[in-house]
């Protein structure tokens, strides 16, 4: 049934009706916008992971490190037990840095005087510039009161 718009002598409309040719095009349109993914504009970057075993620190502090010996006659680097041999390679490690990071050297009271020896013999034989005795202020009484006679 067709309907005239303009001319009343009952002749055949020669326009095309755009309105049902414009609802498909819209219906259209948004089911391509509905079934086209989502596009993100990302950069990709690898971002640091918490690792739940961080690596150890260094074992030279470019500022200072201690040397210590317990007193169960253990060598101590920077609160890590460490042999006679690693001393030597840290020490040539430290010798090499510049500046040249102190070193603290402090030996427990009761450790064996052979293992203090020892080590302190290791320390020359580096050739450190930087180094120095902590903790003496332990050492100041030197038991004077048992050794005083009455």
């Amino acid at each position: 049934m067709a309907m005239s718009g303009g001319k009343d002598d009952g002749s055949p409309m020669m326009e095309m009706n755009t309105t049902p040719l414009i609802v498909v095009l819209l219906v259209l349109l948004i089911m391509f916008i509905i079934t086209i993914p989502v596009q993100t504009h990302a950069v990709k970057l690898d971002l640091p992971v918490d690792d739940p075993n961080p690596p150890p620190p260094p074992d030279v502090d470019p500022i200072k490190n201690r040397l210590g010996i317990t007193a169960t006659n253990q060598i101590v680097w920077n609160d890590t037990e460490v042999s006679l041999n690693q001393v030597k390679q840290y020490l040539a490690q430290t010798k090499s840095m510049v500046p040249e990071p102190e070193l603290q050297f402090q030996p427990d009271p009761i450790a064996a005087y052979l293992y203090v020896d020892r080590t302190l013999a290791v320390i020359k034989d580096s050739g450190v510039t930087k180094f120095g005795f902590v903790g003496n202020e332990q050492y100041g009484s030197f038991n004077k009161a048992a050794r005083m006679p009455n």
